[in-house]
């Protein structure tokens, strides 16, 4: 099942994107805003990591998909927990010239409501580098998440320690966030 936001459709990866992916796995520009790190990849990688994918795993990995774009990036939910109801959410978008153009809040939307909506989830976590003050305008101010807390010289890039941000949202958060924007009612 394909998960559609106004912008942008969440779809299954396919073996067609792992070019893409194998491309925004090695550079270097977009690792330094996430969260993960890699080490240099190659297609094989990509090959071994793809065949590990599975849609009955507590592991589920999307393409982002733009009508007029195509794939555009990726978002997940991992280490989902169906007893306590929760997720970790991470995205990425791999051109930075669609940055700042609705695609994010779009993604993260579509997430939270397949999130909440379908799966029955009651929360959301997340956690961004300190720098990163887009990705926390985007989730905190724009979608409704909390900041939750700081784990302190967290991440290293380039020979700098900086502050983990921890952040969450809850189903009731999501639902008032909702209402206060009526974020699937309006146009983008």
């Amino acid at each position: 099942m394909n998960i559609e936001g106004k912008k942008i459709v969440l779809r299954a990866i396919e073996r067609t994107d792992l070019q893409n992916l194998n491309s925004w796995a090695n550079n270097p520009e977009i690792q330094y805003w996430l969260g993960g790190w890699h080490f240099p990849t190659n297609l094989n990688d990509q090959e071994k990591w793809f065949a590990g994918l599975s849609a009955n795993s507590i592991h589920q990995r999307f393409a982002i998909d733009s009508p007029d774009l195509g794939m555009i990036g990726t978002a997940n939910l991992v280490d989902i927990d169906w007893k306590n109801k929760n997720a970790f959410h991470g995205m990425l978008l791999g051109d930075k010239d669609i940055r700042g153009k609705g695609y994010g809040i779009d993604t993260v939307m579509a997430i939270m409501k397949y999130a909440f909506e379908e799966l029955g989830l009651n929360r959301l976590d997340g956690s961004i580098i300190e720098y990163n003050v887009a990705s926390y305008k985007l989730y905190v101010e724009k979608c409704g998440w909390k900041e939750e807390g700081r784990q302190r010289k967290w991440y290293f890039r380039k020979n700098q320690y900086w502050d983990r941000i921890i952040v969450g949202i809850t189903k009731e958060d999501y639902f008032n966030q909702l209402q206060k924007n009526n974020y699937w009612d309006e146009e983008l």
